[in-house]
């Protein structure tokens, strides 16, 4: 099975979304989905969001699945408003519990918010399956940049997140709370022992020096030949000693604050106050 699809590439976060389309039938797919934010104002904007309804509508799409591959550092989830607009269940990964645990302590969220996953439709884990219309995706669990991370395997594609990038470009960050470079390593290897003709579609891409275009879709032999992370047989013991010394040199996403605590209630704004305003936390020196 090849499944149609269909990259939205966002300027402001580098990021891409997905829309994943069954051949045989209307169904389809959204991945990693974006709500526009400005920081310095404090507005959001459906611009974005609003490009992938338009796509949906236009086309005469029946949206089933609206997917998160982890819970985002640097972009904020438009799943709700999606979901809202065209339909669709909003899934992400089982240990989606872990990062609300860890970052419901970091903005001190009370027990009011719930940390079992409860604000998604559907939680998955490893070898689990769904429907794209007739289309079957199966999920592998990829954590290490994350512990929530996903791969969606739906045919011949696989939608990695932010766990591979582009060749030239290499692999994920790990050093937020609950990453691990040699977890991230083993996660490699999962992805890396698909079919070599699987096409690999990365959720973001930074233009590596010389390439003049954004790029997004890759395949699996040409990461494990080209990488210039973990292709051509690096092995394990050298990219943990490699992405350990990058990372501390790496600055936060500027946008994590407001995502971390949106992306982790399902792309939901924090409850508002008896105004009906809501507010975001900044906790400091705690991240």
């Amino acid at each position: 099975m090849t499944p149609e699809v269909t990259a939205f590439f966002d300027d402001a976060t580098n990021t891409i979304s997905f829309i994943v389309k069954d051949p045989d039938s209307t169904a389809c797919a959204i991945i990693d989905s974006v709500l526009d934010f400005d920081y310095s104002s404090g507005r959001t904007d459906t611009r974005s969001a609003d490009q992938v309804i338009a796509y949906v509508q236009d086309n005469g799409l029946k949206v089933e699945w609206l997917l998160e591959s982890h819970v985002h550092a640097d972009h904020l989830s438009a799943a709700p408003y999606i979901q809202e607009k065209v339909g669709g269940k909003i899934g992400i990964g089982e240990n989606i519990t872990m990062v609300q645990d860890t970052f419901g302590k970091v903005f001190n969220e009370g027990t009011e918010f719930q940390r079992d996953g409860s604000q998604f439709d559907q939680l998955f884990t490893e070898g689990d399956s769904l429907m794209i219309g007739q289309m079957r995706a199966d999920v592998l669990h990829t954590p290490g940049h994350t512990p929530a991370c996903l791969t969606y395997v739906i045919g011949d594609a696989a939608f990695v997140g932010d766990t591979l990038f582009m060749p030239d470009f290499g692999t994920a960050r790990c050093d937020f709370p609950g990453g691990s470079s040699e977890t991230l390593f083993a996660s490699i290897q999962k992805i890396l022992a698909l079919p070599d003709e699987t096409r690999i579609f990365v959720g973001h891409d930074y233009k590596a020096p010389g390439r003049d275009e954004f790029a997004w879709e890759t395949t699996v032999a040409e990461q494990k030949a080209r990488n210039i992370h973990v292709g051509e047989g690096k092995d394990k013991g050298t990219f943990i000693e490699m992405r350990d010394a990058r990372d501390a040199t790496l600055a936060m996403p500027k946008l994590i604050i407001p995502s971390l605590q949106v992306n982790m209630r399902a792309g939901q704004m924090p409850e508002p106050d008896d105004q009906g305003d809501v507010f975001l936390k900044v906790p400091v020196n705690k991240i």
